[in-house]
């Protein structure tokens, strides 16, 4: 742990932390103190390593099996989680997935599995956060700086569902601003995971967007993330902030 635990004490659930943003954004939070809880759906030994990672630091971590894209387990998680590390006060909505592909060749299954990950999803999860957050409790969510900048063709479904999870962010600090109970937005630019990574086929064209010519990386997204978790945060809500190289300057 580090000598600074701003989160010493906290539980926190991150979606889809097995891998990427979502793992490095768990063990940030398990150096401040946290209590950590992943979860995964296909990447059951990636969630156990990072479940390790955690235990290492000192802190109580699980991963949980729960699929973002079926109503139910979204919404479970949140319990589970809750259950498990004795309360909840941080929910990190990670759990996303990415559709770039011409609009006319978009199914219909296409756009329900896209909406049901990344917005119905990120909503059940806030939902039941809120019914066991006490205040200072901090909902944050992940989107992508493609709301703000869409640079070409092949964006249309996924840059909706993020705008969506924008608009629902603003409405919960709104809603939840009275309890003490903060929401806000991070929107990552072009960050090195192996969803995306900084030697792929697209990453030059990638990081020539940006104003600093680069990929981020996870372990940058996570740090402001565990901002936002911080009590010091606890003024910021229903923001948005970019970590994305400039790329949407």
């Amino acid at each position: 742990m580090t000598s600074q635990a701003t989160l010493d004490g906290k539980k926190a659930l991150v979606t889809g932390g097995s891998r990427g943003i979502g793992a490095a954004t768990a063990v940030r939070l398990a150096q401040e103190g946290a209590d950590v809880a992943v979860t995964y759906v296909q990447h059951k030994e990636a969630a156990e390593d990072v479940v390790r990672a955690v235990q290492a630091l000192g802190r109580r971590s699980v991963a949980l099996r729960a699929d973002a894209a079926n109503a139910q387990e979204a919404a479970n998680a949140v319990g589970r989680a809750a259950e498990a590390l004795g309360g909840l006060h941080v929910l990190v909505n990670n759990a996303g997935v990415g559709l770039m592909q011409p609009l006319e060749s978009l199914s219909l299954a296409d756009v329900d599995h896209l909406i049901a990950v990344n917005v119905r999803g990120t909503f059940l999860a806030a939902q039941a956060a809120a019914a066991v957050m006490a205040p200072g409790g901090r909902i944050i969510t992940i989107a992508s700086c493609i709301t703000h900048h869409t640079p070409g063709p092949g964006a249309t479904l996924y840059a909706m569902s993020k705008s969506a999870v924008v608009g629902l962010t603003k409405a919960l600090a709104r809603e939840l601003g009275g309890r003490g109970i903060t929401a806000n937005v991070v929107h990552p630019g072009p960050t090195d995971t192996d969803m995306n990574p900084a030697d792929g086929p697209f990453a030059d064209a990638q990081a020539a967007m940006t104003a600093l010519g680069r990929f981020g990386t996870a372990e940058e997204v996570a740090s402001v993330v565990a901002y936002l978790a911080r009590p010091a945060a606890a003024y910021v809500t229903g923001a948005e902030l970019s970590v994305d190289g400039g790329y949407a300057a």
